[in-house]
């Protein structure tokens, strides 16, 4: 029997404890954290996983450089026709050595580059969307003396001279802030019944009764199509965590998100699963949206104000949260463009499980003049209502039968029929709604942003809500924080809107909408339940905004703690966009337009709480919007004024986006108003910069581009108060 001797034990020396005593620690802490870790979230199988609103999906998204290419819209693409060319291999654009360069838009500031002939502001191409879209065309008209199709030095002098003894009304050889405004209305006023229609179109405004924001007949409504910007679908292919879909279809969406996204590559989406492959879904969805967030700098307004619909039983889409990237073999390999929203979308299949399997007409409407009776042609009407859903001859018969109801009843007639055709419980809970949230981007104000679902059995007109990125009293163009707080209860629409007028005069609409009010303000509108909801939301993104940029989780944490930031995208210090991908870009230094920054959620609903309650409690009154914005110190207008019943037309125009830009330009002393010397003096200042080649006329090219640098708001919708900075001439 062999016997295995003893071995003699391994002594350890000091070098060994200090191995060890270094690497126990570093071990534990890797267990922990491995123990900590969640686990990797499992491909959702239903539409009830998918839409978790603490969930942050993985999405990534692979086009050929063909489709990627074929997915830039055509025509007005660009802010304006200035750009900085971003060549590939750099961080913002990396890539092979011949891939397209990134064009980043820079209003107010001097082109790097050539300009491309056939795109946007190049020769060949459609003119650049910016002010001069509008403005050009009456400079020169009132300029051009000798029909020539340029401006000289003299003739441009002249016109600055004609257009201040035609504003200076009381010829006092000065012009007051009021008299600019004023006089820019009218001298850049459309012709009668003109509706612009893409760039280059002449004027601004749009005709009577007719949005500024709808499209050509058959094409999409919204600010970007009124730009000419045209949206293709094209083939992609979308892995969600891990699972992969082929051959989807991928467009770019948007409007104000798009204007604001130009110079990232950071734009909305949306995706269709069986636009090319019938068969295909995702957790039981064909169509979803993904939202890029670049106007909420808290990522969190939309999530949040659709689950407030739902919380008070309004059909209002599911959202939840990705992480977005792209691959595009030779340019892009698995890029991040950052945290987006996913929407889902208000379709056929939307409505299917909302309404439990009933098929009605769905309209997305953009009018400042909802159900006014424009005769017995549903073609009249198409456009305005814009169908998401085949259209029967009732269902058309309808919209024109509550038109006429709306346009020519009187009230007792209005009041007896009125809630044969509007679901009057499910509009006073909408209405509740989008009034506290005091979301101006809305039927409220622009006409637009909405949904009209038509219920087949009960036929009545049901609304459901869309595009609250600027909800929480955060559309900053539309008066001051204090006015979107105190927004009145009773008339929270702006201006002159008969179909609002007439229902809220309706005892029995006006008594469910004030009792909802009365109800949620003691319950689900509660401040702290939303700072909990934020706080929920912010723990789950926040590593995903942390992966964009270092300063949009700097803007987050301030948005989450309750703290106000600048609105992004526009005005500010010109940066490129961060390395990472999907940052801030800011153009052209400092805007003329750049607007007080708004509260974000926690400090609104605090203070909205309190006024709603207010007001219901005939404590304090609202306020009330003028014909556009607010009245005179965001109080009620005052009989006979403009805006108000009795009195001349709101000051809506041209003058409320110019006034600003051409009070700092011109007013060289800083006393508020315009001297004639020193706005003749400055006209001529203008051509001397804008004449770039030094002829002594501008071209119809150097008077837009002129323009579009001097005059170019942050955003098309934006205005500012005077005595801001001049833009840089």
């Amino acid at each position: 029997m062999k016997v295995t001797e003893p071995q003699p034990r391994k002594r350890y020396g000091r070098r060994d404890c200090r191995v060890l005593f270094i690497l126990i620690p570093q071990v534990c802490l890797l267990a922990a954290v491995v123990a900590a870790a969640p686990e990797p979230q499992p491909v959702p199988r239903t539409s009830s996983e998918l839409f978790r609103e603490t969930s942050v999906w993985m999405v990534h998204l692979r086009y050929t450089p063909e489709q990627w290419k074929a997915m830039e819209p055509k025509g007005g693409g660009s802010m304006s026709g200035p750009v900085r060319v971003v060549r590939p291999g750099g961080p913002d654009n990396p890539g092979a050595a011949d891939a397209e360069p990134l064009r980043v838009p820079l209003p107010g500031g001097p082109p790097d580059g050539p300009i491309v002939p056939g795109r946007p502001g190049g020769p060949g191409g459609s003119p650049a969307f910016g002010p001069s879209m509008f403005l050009a065309p009456v400079f020169m008209k009132d300029g051009d003396q000798n029909g020539e199709g340029k401006l000289s030095r003299e003739e441009f002098a002249a016109l600055g001279r004609k257009w201040f003894a035609v504003w200076d009304k009381s010829n006092a050889g000065r012009v007051t802030n009021d008299q600019l405004r004023s006089g820019l209305n009218v001298t850049f006023a459309p012709p009668p019944g003109f509706a612009p229609r893409g760039p280059g179109a002449p004027g601004f405004g749009h005709a009577p009764g007719v949005s500024m924001f709808q499209g050509r007949n058959g094409q999409r409504n919204g600010l970007a199509s009124t730009m000419g910007i045209d949206f293709q679908f094209v083939h992609a292919d979308l892995e969600i965590q891990g699972q992969l879909v082929t051959d989807v279809a991928v467009r770019y969406k948007g409007n104000g998100t798009w204007v604001q996204s130009q110079g990232s590559m950071k734009r909305s989406l949306k995706v269709h699963l069986k636009r090319f492959t019938k068969s295909q879904n995702l957790a039981g969805i064909s169509e979803f949206n993904l939202h890029s967030c670049v106007t909420d700098a808290g990522f969190m307004n939309e999530v949040l104000s659709y689950r407030l619909f739902r919380d008070v039983g309004v059909p209002a889409g599911r959202t939840t949260y990705a992480r977005v990237y792209v691959t595009v073999p030779g340019q892009y390999e698995r890029k991040y463009l950052g945290l987006y929203s996913i929407v889902e979308n208000v379709d056929a299949a939307f409505i299917h499980e909302r309404f439990k399997g009933k098929k009605g007409a769905i309209f997305k409407p953009v009018t400042p003049s909802l159900f006014s009776d424009l005769g017995d042609d549903w073609a009249k009407y198409r456009q305005a209502y814009d169908p998401k859903t085949d259209v029967s001859e009732s269902q058309a018969r309808r919209v024109i039968e509550f038109a006429g109801l709306v346009t020519k009843a009187d009230d007792a007639e209005f009041a007896a029929e009125a809630g044969e055709y509007l679901d009057l419980d499910e509009f006073s809970r909408f209405m509740a709604v989008t009034v506290w949230l005091s979301t101006l981007d809305s039927i409220l104000t622009t006409g637009q942003n909405y949904y009209l679902y038509l219920d087949p059995q009960t036929n009545k007109f049901q609304f459901l809500p869309w595009d609250l990125d600027h909800s929480f009293g955060q559309f900053y163009v539309m008066g001051s924080q204090e006015q979107r707080e105190n927004l009145s209860i009773h008339q929270p629409w702006q201006g002159n809107n008969r179909f609002l007028e007439r229902v809220f005069k309706l005892e029995a609409f006006k008594k469910l909408y004030l009792a909802r009010l009365q109800e949620f303000g003691t319950t689900i509108f509660k401040a702290e339940r939303f700072h909990q909801q934020v706080d929920e939301i912010a723990a789950a993104i926040r590593p995903a905004v942390e992966e964009e940029s270092k300063e949009k989780l700097a803007r987050f944490d301030k948005v989450v703690a309750g703290q106000a930031v600048p609105p992004a995208g526009f005005g500010g210090p010109a940066n490129d966009p961060p390395a990472g991908g999907g940052g801030d870009v800011r153009f052209g230094g400092p805007s003329p337009f750049m607007m007080p920054s708004p509260k974000p959620i926690k400090g609104f609903v605090t203070a909205r709480a309190q006024s709603v309650l207010d007001q219901l409690s005939g404590r304090k009154q609202g306020h009330v919007m003028a014909g556009f914005g607010f009245g005179p110190g965001g109080g009620p207008n005052p009989p006979g004024g403009p805006g108000a019943p009795g009195g001349p037309p709101a000051a809506f125009g041209p003058g409320m986006f110019l006034t600003p830009v051409f009070m700092a330009a011109h007013d060289t002393n800083k006393d508020g108003q315009l001297a004639r010397d020193e706005f003749i003096e400055s006209f001529v200042k203008w051509f001397d910069a804008w004449n770039s080649d030094k002829s002594g006329t501008l071209t119809d090219q150097q008077l837009r581009a002129g323009i579009d640098k001097a005059l170019m708001p942050p955003m098309p919708t934006g205005f500012g108060p005077p005595g801001a900075p001049a833009p840089r001439p």
